[in-house]
């Protein structure tokens, strides 16, 4: 085949034609061609034909090109035919070539476009361009050689991406092929081997002694990829000169100190601190060690004891340089505290001994626990340092290694053991405990740890993981991290041998086959492996069985109550009555059935964890059981024998036990049955003992336990001390007290009388047809009745919780001395006591230095105010930066630190109008007396020290302005005659005080002067000195009497100046200084600053920010050690996909209401924005745009709002080491003027070193690396902002996961793992890299699995947990030593904290009223409810927020949160309870806090709460809470039921109330019994229901919420603003808001409980209040709100429509009205809190909107929010995961809706009052009637509706003439009327509704029948009905205007109440004044 050169030429970039360029071509897309002809002859007969003459050119000039590309492809033999043809049908390429070169050129470098699998390619291109300045001829070979190698890497392409790399890369190389010219030689070869030389001699011999070791770390990398290009070009290598061999391994043999990896905080091989050193010392500590060796290998030698471990075990390199850097920094923080810098020589045996102790407490435990022997063995004549540190870094590295396994610490535990014994046999010669041989060490591969330990487990978590189908497989059906993991607390672990078998129990799985299909797992049944110790079943039950204690007490003393209030009179003392007494005695036999109950359950629930159980436990279990169903029997039968004349069940039992009467057998068989009881109350008032007995590992002791709880490895001795124990007790005896007393009399006895009246009463017809007409007492009415009062009294101990913890909440917070400064007047009062509180909180003293007052020595309190002032004013520069401030406010909040005066220099804003008061004092003072006036001045500190600073000053400024010595006398002599008349009490004799107002004036105009920047040096300077002699006219001749004599001896002393003119001299270059002008500067605002600036600063945030940290200075904290010695510490932070920075187009891009994120906030933030402008006034356009992006994101919940607080932690403590270890000088120079200062660089280097060594910051962004890959823009946006964060702030690390495709067997696999980088340059450097086994996050939830990769990354003893959405401040971060202090602090014997627990501000709630109750309501959780939580009532946990944890307690005991899929949903309180079962300690503080965001919108907030409500309900179902409600002593377990899932199961209470009331009126009025009874005036006159009921409205009305805002906004604020805040927030609704959001909590945590389907919900954390769609709220509150509320509407109608209740009752008038008001909250509160939700235009909108959703067909792909049928599918995909038990259970709930028309059709007129049940059943066939009617209409319109339109419609005129004949005969013939009409609507609707719920509860079977598109029909008409209901009251609402106007008023009062204009926003008319 012959081709024409132009087609060829054709598939070609345009303007590279050449056949070299064909060639490239086809090497880059892999082609593999058939072997026959070498490619050579292909490149010599085609492309050189034409041009024979330039072979030379091309073996001299293309070399570089030719003779590579010959070379690979001379090894891919081809048909030249069969590569013209290619060429000929590749018309696509120059297409596909020349978008993928445009896409590639808007990239940033190649080396962040390389594919994964091409990875190892990046430090070339990165060295690449870095060369290409100073040579791009290198540049272009080293780009060459990187397209050589990726070639060889994937020759076809077939990796992800490779291929369009490739072609940039290609196509960057043609064009640099021309351009790169030589500059160091004529050939290739020459010009790398000379620049290779330069670069060494440059940069590393001359260089390394003088750069610092991250620059030399950077020269070493492409120092060596330098040469490997070299090593390509140089052909042969022969070639290579001898200098450039010698650099080379130079080069080799130093750069190892210097791999990125090993630099992280800094470089561990060039070490400067000597703490870095005595720990690198004792780590290299490897003489001992036998040498390690591969077959055929020689002896490796090994740098440190790390590396000897990853030679013996396999251990990554990255995870050993990661894990070497974590043991040396907690080596040398430890070890600092117990010395003095000048005392290093070695690491203290201690130091390793502390640490050792504590990284093994819980393999010391385990083993314990086990009955193992521990494997930490030292040889008596062994270095037990060199073994400790062994031990201690081989924990580490595997833990560093294990990735999803470090949430098993016990299999951790395990894993250690046996590699701890295998070191021990290695280095003591043991002898193996399998083979009987010895231990022989050799060295393995990198990744054998991770191939042999690892991936086998992981496996197995991966596999269990899938079982759980994405949530929707039930927990029994699946093994979750804690089954796994509790494997491993049996001694059946060890039956895994060592190495592991992979045949062994816990491998093999199941016999399940899992198939996968897309994105989702399918699971074909079969047998399953079992649970382990317990059985997450989705029942209530669990809250009996885990809080059994709780219920049994309630329900006994519920017993004992009604047998008391039961007898005669009801009085309490009745319980002294014999028959009483006798009576109450009974519920012993309640206690047997309910220990029976309990006992079955155990049995039940935890059926399917039997085959994993011990047979000690399955015999407890039997024996529970036996013995329980023992006393059932038992029991009873003793009582009867003590009664005395038994009926009923009693006489049953009593005959079984014969006829006779013996009282004393049934004490005897109480007594034997009380035993264990009466012996557990023995050992709950010695918690001691009862701590020890059950942390005992004996035997005898285990064995005596093993009847009391089941022994398990967690939950053993968590009794508290005696003295928590007394406060605990005590705070719910008393609540008990109160909530009995008032159940007693409030609820139960009132209810007596009236009850036996009703049992007493005879019913003998009914108003319907009653199927029970002869059951005695009118049972009944009674269960009606007194179920609600019931539920009740189970529900109100919430309610008295609420109350007491208030109480006890404010008590302990006024004794904490929060609120003491609240206000700026108290500040201004208080202010001069700040530096002593400052010195003694935040100053650190030496240990040996005695406590002393810093007001004894005048040079230690001008130290330590400077000291004060330092850190005073850089919390002021923090709040100008932020633009909280402006600069007037800066400069008078400012607190000068060197003085030239002899007062304190106050800051100015205490100083206000302090010198014009004077001077008006000294105007208007008519005595003669001096000490008269004197005295006036001095009475007021601040304005004596405001006079003398100004005298002083002046006097300092005048002194140094002038330039004459004639002048200078001048002021000497006036200085001297002022001090000379004070000290002789002469001054009002000697000086005019009228003249004075006059002096100030002028010498406000000279400090103008002298402040003013003029570029007139001329005009500046005459300004100047005509002030100045106006000024010192005012004083010689309007003030001093004899100014004119001082003049006069002036001029004698000067003769030859008689006629000179005075003053004109001055020194104008002194008026540049920067201290000079400060001076100049606080003068004029002590002279002019008015009354005004006692409000500094006007901001509300300034201002709560400051009065809270001068606030905490009073508060009790400990003591402040020095930076050197106070604990180190990380703070880990986990970032998705949020936002990091808002681009230039989101801040200006509008809603749909016209408002942008930039205009938004200049209204809710005007002052702020006004400050930025100020700020920015001077900047360029550019700096501006990043600084207006920064503005807005700092006032968002973004990534750098937090990055940006956090950072504050670094700025804090090198601001603190220079405040420790600077000198007088330094101190009296300042902070800043020292580090500004490069004589002082050392001062400053040391500073950011040890702040590095003391703090870490790392932000474990999951998808950093897919996003630095991604093309979509927005991902590349958040990589970039990402990036820019890294290099803003040094000191920040990224941690991601990445994902690589790498070659495994010649096939392309996906390879996972944990990366940390940092910033560099302009780019990122990767620090440490560790293979995964597999992708981290499909194990368990997401949040707490990115949190577990990087957590290996942190350092530190200590680690703070952030989320994304909060914030940090400067002045807080100073308190951080502080707080680390409190894990010193011993509680309680020998506990310390392992969680210390911060509050938060929330800085959300200035955006609306919703944002405000949110603010308001979780303020007061984070504050008044966890200070009580966490004292007195020990039991608060973790709960998501800022808190501290001890963080080596927690990297051993499974991580700072539980990570299992959907039971762990809430994460973060899992790492609590965790905590807390492993011996944990848990501590709250207020002297410091962290700024968190909130959901500001009503949706928003509303997936929040049900988020939250998803996570109680699982929780309730976890074995964590059951474990905690069994072991915790009665009173903490009372505590920790009621803080966690029983608020949750309380609210859900609360509403089954209302319904149990209602239903059972219902009952009541419609079978016509309250008709009867009400005759009786007992009954009719009793209002017990009522006032019982009325306490469950407290609870709905959300007032115990407010409770606690109230208290702890009074504490805070003042008790007149609580009040205020109280009225305000219920004139806003806040009751409103609170009842609906009661709704959401009851319906998702009932939901979770019964069917599961809990998920993350990604709330948003947007800017904009806009508009939320009808649509769209009723997607979202159809369910759990409208549905309910409807419900309870038709209830309250037929109550009102058909019962003859309590009309004159007051309380019964408010509980309908209560529940009327949750009605309309629970159908309108999404409107009423909806912007715009009452504006017409949007409500039109709505209404369209509607229609579409409503109308759309759904179908696969087709979402949510577009069609009705889609949403509706989405809303039963809870029914079609849940068990069997979850289908009855909505079947059974359904059956509720049948009672209406039951109820309702025998009320009808046309029944006529029969109460047969053929009137029922005619109602039904009135219904199935409708049904067919309806089913015929909808068949029809499917099969005639398009081809047989006619026969459609006929088919529907004869419906409807049917329907209205029979309408008419009924209304003519059967007495029909209207009112029929209605009430048949309310009972036929509900029995639809119920054929509705049916359906969907038996769907496959509905299905099955062909009646499943019919359910759908009936859905949607449901659906319509109940849309319309709630729409139209909108509609109404929305035709009067005021009613938006009003609206907007009370979603935005607070706003309003700050200057804005919402409705202007909301109406998206922006200003049209142009901004400056």
């Amino acid at each position: 085949m012959v081709v024409p050169k132009s087609s060829l030429i054709a598939f070609l970039p345009k303007g590279h034609q050449s056949f070299l360029n064909v060639l490239s071509y086809l090497f880059f897309v892999g082609v593999n061609f058939p072997s026959f002809v070498p490619i050579s002859y292909l490149f010599h007969k085609k492309a050189a034909k034409k041009q024979k003459q330039k072979q030379n050119h091309y073996k001299t000039q293309q070399q570089s090109i030719s003779q590579k590309v010959e070379m690979q492809i001379q090894k891919i033999p081809i048909y030249i035919d069969f590569i013209l043809l290619i060429l000929e049908l590749v018309g696509y390429g120059e297409l596909e070539w020349d978008e993928g070169c445009r896409a590639a050129e808007v990239a940033v470098k190649e080396d962040e476009l390389v594919p994964s699998s091409l990875a190892s390619i990046a430090p070339i291109l990165r060295a690449a361009n870095e060369t290409e300045k100073a040579n791009p001829r290198v540049a272009y070979l080293c780009r060459f050689h990187a397209f050589e190698k990726a070639h060889r890497m994937d020759p076809k392409s077939t990796g992800r991406g490779v291929r369009q790399f490739k072609t940039y890369l290609l196509h960057r190389l043609q064009k640099e092929e021309l351009e790169a010219k030589f500059r160091l030689a004529k050939t290739d070869p020459k010009e790398i081997q000379k620049y290779y030389q330069n670069f060494y001699e440059k940069n590393i011999r001359d260089g390394q002694n003088t750069k610092k070791p991250e620059e030399m770390a950077k020269i070493y990398q492409i120092a060596s990829v330098l040469y490997d290009v070299l090593r390509t070009v140089v052909v042969p290598f022969t070639k290579v000169e001898d200098e450039t061999q010698g650099y080379a391994k130079d080069v080799e043999e130093k750069k190892e100190p210097y791999e990125p990896y090993n630099n992280n905080i800094f470089p561990l091989y060039a070490p400067e601190l000597p703490e870095i050193k005595a720990a690198l010392r004792a780590l290299r500590n490897v003489d001992n060690l036998p040498l390690l060796r591969k077959p055929g290998d020689r002896d490796k030698s090994i740098k440190d004891i790390l590396e000897w471990l990853s030679l013996v075990f396999g251990f990554q390199k990255g995870n050993v340089a990661n894990q070497r850097e974590h043991l040396v920094l907690l080596l040398a923080n430890i070890d600092t505290r117990s010395k003095n810098v000048e005392d290093y020589e070695q690491l203290d045996s201690y130091t390793v001994q502390q640490l050792m102790d504590k990284t093994f407490k819980n393999y010391r435990s385990w083993c314990e626990y086990l009955h193992c022997t521990s494997n930490l063995n030292f040889e008596p004549d062994a270095d037990r340092q060199q073994l400790e540190l062994l031990y201690i870094g081989l924990y580490l590295l595997i833990w560093g290694e294990a990735s999803n396994i470090r949430f098993m610490p016990e299999c951790i535990c395990y894993i250690f053991h046996n590699m701890a014994n295998e070191i021990h046999g290695i280095l003591f010669g043991n002898v193996e405990s399998v083979s009987g041989a010895r231990y022989q060490p050799e060295a393995v591969g990198d990744e054998t740890f991770l191939q042999d330990v690892v991936s086998p487990i992981y496996e197995v978590m991966r596999k269990e993981a899938r079982r759980n189908r994405g949530g929707k497989a039930s927990h029994s059906s699946w093994r979750n991290y804690d089954d796994l993991n509790e494997y491993f607390w049996s001694d059946k672990c060890f039956k895994l041998g060592w190495p592991m078998d992979p045949t062994s129990d816990f491998f093999v799985n199941s016999n399940e086959e899992l198939l996968q299909n897309d994105e989702h797992f399918k699971v074909i049944s079969g047998k399953k492996k079992p649970k382990t110790n317990f059985v997450e079943v989705r029942t209530f039950l669990h809250l009996y069985r885990s809080f059994d204690r709780m219920w049994m007490f309630l329900i006994l003393f519920f017993q004992a109550m009604v047998i008391v209030a039961w007898h005669e009179d009801g009085s309490i003392f009745g319980i002294f009555d014999d028959g009483v007494f006798e009576s109450i005695l009974s519920m012993f036999i309640t206690s047997a059935v309910l220990n029976f109950f309990q006992a079955g359950l155990d049995i039940i629930l935890s059926f399917n964890a039997w085959r994993s159980l011990k047979h000690t436990q399955i015999l407890r279990y039997l024996l529970k059981f036996t013995i329980a169903a023992f006393w059932v029997v038992i029991l009873p039968i003793g009582y009867s024998r003590s009664v005395l004349n038994p009926t009923g069940v009693v006489k049953f039992f009593s005959s079984l036990g014969g006829n006779g009467r013996d009282q004393s057998l049934y004490n005897y068989l109480v007594a034997l049955y009380m035993a264990p009881n009466i012996l557990s109350i023995l050992l709950f008032l010695l918690p001691p003992l009862r701590r020890s007995m059950e942390r005992s590992n004996w035997r005898a002791v285990v064995l005596l336990m093993w009847w009391a709880q089941p022994k398990l490895y967690v939950g053993r001795g968590m009794h508290e001390g005696m003295f928590s124990l007394l406060k605990y007790t005590l705070f719910w005896i008393l609540l008990l007290i109160s909530k009995f007393t008032f159940s007693y009399y409030v609820e139960i006895l009132p209810l007596v009388a009236p009850t036996k009246s009703i049992m007493n009463m005879s019913v003998s017809k009914y108003e319907w047809h009653e199927f029970f007409p002869n059951v005695t007492h009118n049972i009944g009415v009674v269960i009606s009745i007194w179920a609600p009062i019931v539920m009740v009294y189970f529900m109100d101990a919430q309610i008295w919780y609420a109350i007491f913890a208030t109480i006890i909440g404010g008590i302990y917070g006024a004794f904490s001395h929060l609120g003491e400064i609240r206000t700026l007047g108290m500040l201004r009062s208080r202010f001069d006591s700040v530096p002593s509180a400052f010195y003694e909180r935040l100053v650190p003293m030496e240990k040996e230095e005695p406590k002393r007052d810093p007001l004894e020595n005048d040079l230690l309190v001008r130290k330590n105010i400077a000291k004060f002032s330092q850190v005073w004013n850089e919390f002021i520069f923090s709040l100008r930066m932020e633009d909280l401030i402006s600069n007037r406010e800066r400069d008078l909040l400012l607190v000068p630190y060197k003085s030239a005066v002899q007062v304190i220099q106050w800051p100015p804003f205490l100083l206000a109008s302090k010198i014009p008061i004077a001077l008006d004092m000294a105007k208007a003072f008519k005595g003669k007396e001096d000490a008269d006036l004197f005295r006036k001045i001095s009475n007021d500190d601040y304005m004596h020290s405001a006079v003398i600073e100004c005298y002083q000053t002046l006097r300092g400024i005048l002194y140094g302005l002038l330039a004459d010595k004639g002048d200078k006398m001048i002021i000497e002599h006036i200085c001297d005659e002022i001090d000379t008349s004070i000290q002789t009490r002469v001054f009002l004799s000697k000086f005019r005080m009228s003249g004075l107002p006059s002096l100030n004036d002028k010498l406000e105009i000279f400090l103008s002067y002298l402040l003013t920047e003029d570029a007139d040096a001329e005009k500046y300077t005459r300004q100047i000195i005509n002030g100045l002699q106006n000024l010192m006219e005012a004083i010689t001749k309007d003030v001093m009497i004899n100014g004119h004599e001082i003049l006069e001896r002036v001029s004698s002393h000067h003769q030859d100046n008689d006629k000179k003119e005075r003053f004109v001299r001055i020194n104008l270059g002194l008026t540049q200084a920067k201290s000079w002008k400060e001076m100049v500067v606080r003068l004029h605002l002590l002279l002019t600053v008015k009354e005004s600036a006692i409000n500094v600063p006007t901001n509300l945030e300034a201002r709560r920010r400051v009065t809270f940290f001068t606030n905490s200075l009073y508060m009790k904290m400990p003591n402040a050690p020095k930076v050197r010695n106070m604990l180190s510490f990380s703070v880990l932070t986990p970032y998705y996909k949020e936002d990091v920075l808002y681009s230039v187009d989101e801040l200006h891009s509008e809603n749909e209401d016209g408002i942008s994120i930039l205009f938004y906030l200049q209204k809710i933030y005007p002052d702020e924005w006004k400050n930025f402008e100020e700020r920015i006034i001077n900047a360029t356009e550019i700096d501006r745009i990043e600084a207006t992006r920064q503005w807005v994101s700092y006032r968002g919940q973004t990534l750098s709002r937090t990055v940006r607080g956090m950072m504050y932690y670094k700025e804090a403590l090198e601001l603190q080491f220079f405040l420790d270890s600077a000198n007088d000088k330094e101190i009296f120079t300042g902070y800043r003027t020292i580090y500004m200062n490069k004589e002082h660089s050392v001062l400053k280097e040391r500073a950011q070193a040890l702040a590095n060594l003391k703090f870490t910051y790392v932000v474990s962004c999951q998808i950093y690396g897919a996003q630095k890959k991604s093309s979509d823009l927005r991902d590349q946006s958040f990589y970039k902002n990402i990036l820019n964060l890294m290099l803003t702030y040094p000191s920040l690390r990224v941690a991601y996961i990445d994902e690589r495709e790498e070659p495994v067997n010649g096939k392309s696999q996906k390879v996972y793992y944990s990366v940390l980088v940092k910033g560099v340059g302009t780019l990122d450097e990767e620090i440490y890299r560790i293979k995964l086994p597999g992708p981290p996050t499909e194990i368990g939830e997401g949040k707490p699995e990115n949190q577990n990769h990087a957590i290996i990354f942190t350092r530190g003893e200590a680690l703070q947990t952030i989320d994304m959405n909060q914030d940090n401040y400067f002045e807080e971060a100073f308190k951080m030593r502080n707080i680390l202090e409190e894990f010193n602090k011993i509680h309680h014997g020998d506990r310390r904290p392992t969680i210390l627990g911060l509050r938060e501000h929330i800085f959300t709630g200035s955006v609306s009223s919703l944002a405000w109750f949110m603010s308001n309501q979780e303020t007061s959780f984070v504050t008044i409810g966890q200070r009580v939580l966490a004292d007195p009532l020990r039991v608060r946990f973790h709960y998501g927020h800022p808190d501290i944890f001890d963080r080596i307690f927690h990297i051993t005991r499974g991580g700072i949160s539980k990570a299992s899929k959907i039971i762990n949903l809430s994460e973060d309180i899992f790492s609590g309870y965790n905590s807390t079962l492993r011996g944990g300690y848990v501590t709250h503080h207020e002297y410091i806090q962290v700024g968190k965001g909130r959901d500001v919108g009503m949706n928003q907030i509303s997936q929040f709460e049900a988020k939250v409500a998803n996570g109680n309900g699982e929780q309730t179902l976890s074995r964590d809470v059951y474990r905690l409600g069994r072991r915790f002593d009665f009173y903490r377990m009372l505590s920790f039921y009621y803080t966690t899932v029983g608020f949750y199961f309380s609210s859900m209470v609360t509403v089954l109330v209302v319904y149990v009331f209602l239903y059972g009126r219902m009952y009541m009025v419609l079978s016509g019994l309250e008709k009867k009874i009400l005759e009786d005036a007992t009954v009719s006159k009793n209002k017990a229901l009522e006032e019982a009921l009325a306490t469950q409205s407290v609870f709905q009305l959300g007032l115990l919420l407010v409770l606690p805002m109230a208290m702890e906004v009074g504490l805070e604020s003042g008790f007149r603003r609580a009040l205020g805040d109280f009225i305000i927030m219920q004139l806003q609704l806040a009751s409103v808001f609170f009842t609906f959001q009661l709704g959401t909590k009851v319906h998702h945590y009932g939901k979770t409980i019964l069917h599961g389907g809990s998920k993350y919900r990604a709330t948003g954390r947007g800017f904009v209040i806009f508009h939320a769609k009808f649509a769209e709220n009723y997607r979202l509150y159809s369910r759990s709100h409208f549905v309910k509320g409807l419900e309870l509407a038709m209830l309250l109608v037929i109550y009102q429509v058909y019962g003859q209740s309590y009309r004159s009752s007051n309380l019964y008038l408010f509980i309908t009205f209560s529940i009327w008001f949750l009605v309309a909250s629970w159908l309108f509160a999404p409107f009423v809190f909806n912007p715009s939700g009452f504006d017409w235009q949007k409500t039109v909108e709505d209404w369209t909107d509607w229609k579409r959703w409503m109308g759309d067909r759904g179908g696969i792909g087709i979402a949510q929010d577009k069609s009705w049928e889609s949403w509706w599918e989405s809303e039963q995909e809870h029914l079609k995961n849940t068990n069997i038990r979850g289908r009855i259970s909505e079947i059974v709930l359904a059956f509720r809706f049948f009672l209406y028309q039951y109820g309702l059709v025998y009320h009808l007129n046309i029944a006529r009052g029969s109460q047969s049940i053929v009137v029922y059943a005619l109602s039904w066939l009135v219904m199935i009637t409708a049904l067919l009617g309806l089913k015929l209409v909808s068949m029809g319109r499917r099969r005639f509706g398009t081809d047989f339109q006619l026969m459609f419609r006929i088919l529907k005129a004869l419906l409807f003439l049917g329907f209205l004949s029979i309408m008419t005969v009924l209304f003519v013939v059967c007495s029909l009327t209207l009112s029929d009409i209605f009430a048949a609507f309310l009972a036929f609707l509900p029995t639809g509704w119920a054929f509705l719920l049916i359906g969907q509860a038996c769907r496959p079977y509905v299905k099955a029948i062909g009646f499943w598109d019919s359910i759908m029909e009936l859905g949607r008409a449901f659906e319509c009905v109940m849309g319309l209901v709630i729409f139209m009251p909108i509609v109404t609402l929305s035709w009067f205007p005021f009613v938006s106007e009003f609206q907007t008023r009370l979603l935005f009062n607070q706003a309003f109440s700050r200057g804005l204009q919402i409705s202007m926003i909301l109406a998206g008319k922006k200003d049209k004044i142009q901004s400056a």
